[in-house]
């Protein structure tokens, strides 16, 4: 058996990052948001009133548009995934013979 080459264990090492389904798509998303009000509560206990306020309502609209970007951009790979997979199975369409 041969030795794993580098190319191997960085392509398996790589997959890791990848998001491919909802569900870990929402576990990012609840890490992201998380991480979030976290900051915003440093962010409230910094700058009381409204200053801090605001801070927290920014880091709350970047999750959401994150989580947003992260879901649409899933779909689309789907979709892109499942139109592959269908040209792949389809035949070939017929070609009138030139007369």
């Amino acid at each position: 058996m041969l030795p794993p080459t580098p190319t191997s264990w960085l392509t398996k090492l790589a997959r890791l990052f990848v998001i491919k389904t909802r569900p870990e798509a929402f576990m990012i998303i609840y890490a992201l948001a998380t991480g979030a009000v976290q900051r915003g509560q440093v962010y409230i206990g910094q700058y009381p009133g409204f200053g801090g306020k605001l801070l927290f309502l920014a880091c709350m609209g970047s999750v959401f548009m994150a989580g947003g970007k992260i879901l649409d951009c899933l779909k689309y790979e789907q979709a892109k995934k499942a139109e592959e997979q269908a040209m792949e199975t389809s035949p070939a369409p017929l070609q009138r013979a030139k007369t």
